[in-house]
């Protein structure tokens, strides 16, 4: 049995979008028995720039600490949970995703408010630099959702190599919130190689979820005629069977479909309602067939 104490890391910013996804991560170690590493990155100041203000610097950064202390002991005070801080210079993505690894963190929670333009891949957002680049499960916050904790994983289904591991992360997270995992697999194309893959993974999924004793469903459903915008459909569905947590990989190596390659990711996590739980898959060999753990 694993016994190390998971660790979450909540990059902060101050901001009203960070302290909500502060809310949610004080849930997850709740959950997990964990304990919260608060970050916040000092951004690095040019040559010129520091050169002229290194004292007003020095004064930020000890505000800075000063306030992440009280917000780790208003909490800790609160909630119980372990809680700790730090402080960084630096890129803010660059320096999450750094000390994400270097701290061991099982999930990065952080808050997003999406891209202003769908068109800039993973720029201009810290969030989706980090979900990019980050070898650490993310679990972004746009907005308010309501619900704190999981009762409803929605895993939407692809025909990627890595799915057994996106499945094992679900059924964790099922089993450390008693939540239900909705498997979907979203029809786009009517190509028949690719629904007989699909029915043939769904179908060892839904084994492998029975097998491993927690509570889900399965379902395929066509797009309706019209509707072509994947990321688009994953957020309907979400929305219409009560959702609270989307899991997605954020990388793909089948050439079958286009399912979260690039854009239909970035859609689900700068529109979702509701926290998504963003996976880059460590394992590259194919995990097509299923054995419990």
């Amino acid at each position: 049995m694993n016994t190390t104490k998971k660790i979450i890391l909540v990059p902060i910013d101050f901001s009203e979008q960070s302290l909500v996804a502060l809310n949610h991560a004080e849930e997850i170690a709740k959950t997990l028995k964990g304990t919260l590493l608060l970050l916040h990155v000092h951004v690095e100041q040019g040559i010129i720039t520091s050169f002229f203000s290194a004292e007003e610097d020095d004064k930020v950064t000890q505000e800075i600490w000063s306030r992440m202390n009280a917000l780790c002991d208003d909490l800790e005070k609160r909630s119980g949970i372990r809680t700790s801080p730090l402080v960084a210079t630096g890129k803010v993505y660059e320096e999450i995703v750094r000390l994400a690894e270097i701290t061991g963190a099982t999930f990065i929670v952080m808050g997003t408010n999406g891209s202003e333009t769908i068109k800039k891949r993973f720029i201009g957002s810290n969030a989706l630099r980090v979900v990019k680049e980050s070898r650490v499960p993310v679990i972004s916050i746009k907005g308010k959702p309501e619900h704190v904790g999981f009762n409803t994983i929605i895993l939407p289904l692809d025909l990627t190599k890595e799915t057994r591991e996106k499945v094992n992360k679900a059924i964790e997270l099922s089993r450390n919130f008693n939540a239900e995992v909705k498997v979907v697999s979203i029809l786009m194309t009517d190509d028949e190689d690719v629904v007989t893959k699909l029915k043939l993974q769904m179908n060892q999924v839904h084994n492998f979820l029975e097998r491993a004793d927690v509570k889900f469903s399965t379902e395929m459903i066509h797009a309706p005629v019209g509707r072509d915008n994947l990321g688009e459909e994953v957020l309907r569905y979400a929305n219409e069977n009560g959702g609270d947590l989307i899991m997605i990989m954020t990388q793909q190596e089948t050439n079958f479909t286009e399912l979260f390659i690039g854009s239909a990711a970035q859609e689900v996590i700068n529109n979702a309602a509701i926290p998504v739980c963003s996976i880059v898959p460590n394992v590259k060999k194919d995990t097509t067939v299923f054995v419990p753990y």
